[in-house]
């Protein structure tokens, strides 16, 4: 289930629509989604939520780019196959 959550909210991201996507990731405190959460804050300037998100992630306000972060982030919810995976 929460898969399907990420990828609405990246869909949403991807799509410029930060409103939904925020509203859709914002009732849940698992680490992705904690992480999806301050990526939004960031890429609206709030980089203290940002901040904030990123630690209950577990992680640091990345010094990447958005566009690496985001990158990131649909590497999380869709992991690289290896070819011993099929």
């Amino acid at each position: 289930m929460m898969k399907r959550i990420y990828q609405q909210a990246l869909d949403h991201i991807n799509n410029d629509d930060w409103d939904a996507a925020h509203r859709l990731i914002q009732d849940y405190s698992d680490p992705l989604s904690c992480r999806i959460h301050g990526y939004l804050h960031w890429i609206e300037g709030d980089f203290g939520n940002a901040a904030y998100w990123y630690h209950r992630a577990g992680i640091a306000l990345p010094d990447n780019t958005l566009a690496e972060e985001l990158a990131l982030l649909h590497s999380a919810v869709r992991p690289v196959r290896e070819p011993d995976d099929e």
